[in-house]
């Protein structure tokens, strides 16, 4: 399967849409202060931003103005679940057109993350948008670019960067050096229930008011397909390899982050379609192995073929001075020699201290937590071991893929 291409197409849906290109006088030169409420629009009002924001409204410090979604249906469910009336948009090019509007929350498909992106950045509109930041390479440096020269927020959706626990011990035990040198991290993510969700009854037919052609943006142009819609995890086109894409650069993006990488220089990836006859051309069983230049192996287990028992997830750090491992309910240290270990467990972690941390960076102009450059390396890592998978070769980094 060859890479897609991220082409202009006659919709100019993605960077450089007409309608967004400049911004307003009014939506760049708005300064706020500690007590102003930032004024929020979304775009992509599925269950992912309708979590998100509720978790922004116990945040608080910001008001919704406008919602977009491609179904209508889905702006009436957002503002049921939000609980806040606003105007109400099917095309996110309108909605970055008002001056009333400082940031959106960008939850759409992932092959659209980018290109929206590139339109609210040009539009003076600081972003959240959720991982992974990009679908093909191509994507990665243009955004970076874009979010330099318009010198916007853009926050992404990889929530370890801020839930405490990860924080805690990164200082606690990859900052003192507790854990000595690491060469070896395992991440692991094995029956995500999201990977094999079934079409509504009724769907099979087009709803009248979803736009199926702007849900398709760059992509070539295919029949109202229910299957994409509702598992997009399990569509090349429409996810970024499926598990990879939406597990794996969670993880990754913590290997980074901790012991301070980028860049992958070669990678390997094995797995194929051994159970689900479903129509599916993303894996439902992949490992991957990438090797970094630093003397790191990180490795990526995922399989949606295990029904026993509950979910399994971890990242694994291999430390000469003990290992660590960690997700997002708490973490276990356990010592070279295995004399001492230490735990810290609690409710599991969720997004709103990196929302927090958004919307006080639009106050500050700081960098968050999670930076596009973050999003673009860590969306590579991705990139680079589907690369692998799809051509069976191992994969060597590209210079053309730096930030």
């Amino acid at each position: 399967m060859k890479e897609q291409k991220t082409g202009m197409s006659r919709r100019t849906f993605i960077a450089g849409s007409a309608g967004v290109t400049m911004a307003t006088a009014a939506s760049r030169s708005r300064i706020l202060g500690a007590n102003d409420r930032i004024r929020l629009g979304v775009i992509g009002s599925g269950s992912r931003v309708q979590s998100l924001s509720g978790q922004l409204n116990r945040v608080g410090g910001s008001e919704w103005v406008a919602v977009c979604d491609i179904w209508a249906q889905r702006c009436l469910q957002w503002e049921n679940r939000v609980g806040a009336k606003v105007d109400k948009y099917s095309d996110h090019r309108k909605l970055l057109e008002r001056n009333d509007i400082d940031a959106v929350l960008i939850g759409t498909f992932d092959h659209v993350h980018a290109p929206i992106t590139i339109d609210a950045c040009r539009a003076g509109k600081d972003v959240y948008v959720e991982k992974p930041m990009t679908s093909v390479p191509e994507q990665g440096p243009e955004v970076v670019k874009v979010v330099r020269d318009t010198q916007r927020v853009v926050q992404v959706g990889m929530q370890q960067r801020s839930i405490p626990y990860f924080v805690e011990a990164k200082q606690r035990f990859i900052d003192t050096g507790q854990i000595g040198d690491v060469h070896m991290v395992r991440t692991i993510w094995n029956k995500n229930a999201g990977y094999t969700v079934k079409v509504p009854p009724g769907m099979e037919q087009k709803p009248d008011d979803l736009d199926w052609e702007a849900c398709l943006g760059w992509l070539p142009q295919i029949p109202w397909d229910p299957k994409r819609y509702f598992n997009r995890f399990a569509y090349w086109d429409f996810s970024t390899g499926g598990m990879t894409g939406g597990l794996f650069v969670h993880m990754v993006d913590v290997a980074h982050w901790y012991l301070g990488i980028q860049k992958p220089a070669y990678a390997n990836g094995l797995g194929g379609i051994f159970h689900f006859d479903d129509g599916r051309d993303t894996t439902d069983n992949i490992n991957l192995t990438l090797q970094y230049p630093e003397d790191i192996n990180i490795t990526f287990e995922a399989t949606i073929t295990d029904f026993a028992g509950r979910e399994v997830t971890d990242i694994v750090f291999m430390g000469t001075g003990g290992r660590l491992s960690i997700f997002r309910t708490g973490y276990t240290f356990l010592s070279a020699g295995g004399d001492e270990e230490i735990s810290h467990h609690g409710p599991y972690g969720n997004s709103e201290q990196h929302l927090a941390n958004w919307l006080d960076c639009i106050r500050s102009r700081k960098d968050p937590n999670a930076t596009a450059v973050d999003g673009h390396y860590s969306s590579m890592a991705c990139h680079v071991g589907n690369l692998a998978y799809k051509e069976k070769r191992t994969v060597q980094w590209q210079s053309s893929w730096d930030v």
